[in-house]
């Protein structure tokens, strides 16, 4: 895959450590979210005939200030100004609009251009004469500005850390998921909520699992995925009952007895889950794996990947470095033939449905120059090493990519590793297979 990235760089501090990625629904627009509690919206620049390459250049649109730290003095907690996650809204008009989260409030905003303004609408002047009447207001050109204004504010809603939330096929609702509960909201009413999932036991010492990451179906309004620590996904259907307890469908995968393990159910947790666009299938994220199911098949996956099999060895010291918990996200490509999630070391990886090939990129400063074009990266465990192979000892824990974000449309990606945003396009093969 010949790929040609740019970096947007900042200083690296705690606040500037990007936490979600998300392309809108034409791919014109990527927003970031980060540690600080801001949002960045980049906008893909025209196509230019003098300067070919320059088209799928994203550029700065807008930044604002989404969230601000809070305490909550009824549990003397403080609740941090981190975004978990942001998602856009399907354009109804000029205007854009998107969701963002931290643990406990969630935000709609409106983004919107002004290239006017307003002139001789003032009936009285300085000193409070009456003008001459005869003279007509009129809109006069100005420097373009993009506005952005918080519509509404939905607070209250969750007891604990929200992990995510999902826009509905039907445009009017949206859900918002936490450990333990599933809230379904509307859009425009911002007082009440109703919840959907509630998985909380009535003495917390039973509590044996938690949700983990929640989805609607692309297509159909009534039916959402949630996954859990336990490694399951269970789809429900909210026309059954109100309350969607009772579970449609539980997918499953029975694990192997010689596999066994101290660390078994921590890498078995389910970090994302991805309804395809053809909403056929599922992609699920865990420690060492991604695997893709079939609505159809819960018994087990159809297809199961290895991201990092090597690090099987080394799960006792990612364990005491806390690294086994980290939450890697997972993507689709537009027409649903490839797979990438991020790893290690500034690793990401690619699967081919189709072929059954994959590949390890890097997302590097070194390949980060205009038209640089992305050599595949080998991880050795053992034995031989060929000139350019890295070592699995010598890898960099402490650079992981664990947010990714695809075009929906273009081969198009965003990587964002700790505080860079990595954006990489494949000109050959610009459009999807």
């Amino acid at each position: 895959m010949l790929l040609t990235l740019r970096a947007l760089d900042s200083d690296p501090k705690y606040s500037d450590i990007i936490s979600t990625v998300e392309f809108n629904h034409t791919g014109e627009l990527l927003a970031t979210g980060d540690k600080g509690g801001r949002v960045v919206i980049f906008q893909r620049e025209p196509e230019s005939k003098n300067e070919p390459y320059n088209q799928g250049e994203y550029n700065v649109y807008s930044t604002f200030q989404s969230h601000e730290p809070e305490f909550d003095y009824l549990k003397s907690l403080e609740i941090e100004e981190k975004i978990n996650k942001i998602k856009w809204l399907p354009q109804q008009n000029a205007a854009h609009s998107l969701l963002s989260t931290n643990d406990k409030t969630i935000k709609l905003w409106k983004i919107t251009e002004r290239d006017k303004r307003p002139e001789g609408y003032n009936l009285k002047d300085e000193e409070g004469k009456l003008k001459d009447l005869s003279t007509v207001p009129v809109l006069k050109p100005m420097d373009l500005m993009v506005e952005v204004t918080p519509r509404r504010i939905f607070a209250n809603g969750h007891t604990y850390h929200v992990n995510s939330i999902s826009v509905n096929s039907d445009c009017e609702t949206y859900m918002s998921a936490d450990d333990l509960r599933i809230n379904l909201w509307h859009l425009a009413i911002t007082d009440r909520s109703f919840n959907i999932v509630d998985i909380k036991p009535a003495n917390m010492e039973d509590l044996t699992e938690v949700i983990t990451a929640s989805e609607f179906h692309p297509h159909h309004c009534n039916l959402f995925v949630y996954s859990s620590s336990k490694g399951s996904l269970r789809l429900c259907d909210m026309r059954a009952s109100a309350l969607c307890d009772k579970h449609s469908k539980l997918y499953e995968e029975p694990e192997d007895p010689s596999n066994r393990s101290f660390f078994s159910e921590i890498i078995s947790s389910v970090s994302d889950v991805k309804f395809s666009h053809s909403g056929r299938y599922m992609l699920t994220r865990d420690y060492l794996t991604v695997k893709v199911w079939d609505l159809n098949m819960e018994t087990k996956p159809v297809e199961t990947y290895q991201v990092h099999d090597y690090l099987r060895s080394k799960l006792c010291s990612l364990y005491e470095n806390d690294c086994i918990f980290d939450k890697f996200e997972c993507a689709w490509n537009g027409s649903d033939s490839v797979i990438m999630t991020g790893a290690y070391n500034n690793f990401f990886r690619m699967f081919d449905r189709n072929t059954k090939r994959d590949v390890t990129l890097e997302a590097s400063r070194e390949s980060s120059k205009p038209r640089a074009i992305l050599k595949p990266r080998r991880v050795c465990v053992g034995g031989k090493r060929r000139k350019d192979d890295i070592s699995v000892d010598s890898l960099d824990f402490t650079k992981k990519i664990l947010h990714t974000a695809w075009h929906p449309t273009e081969n198009i990606i965003a990587i964002a590793a700790t505080n860079n945003l990595y954006i990489f396009q494949d000109k050959v093969n610009s459009e999807m297979h």
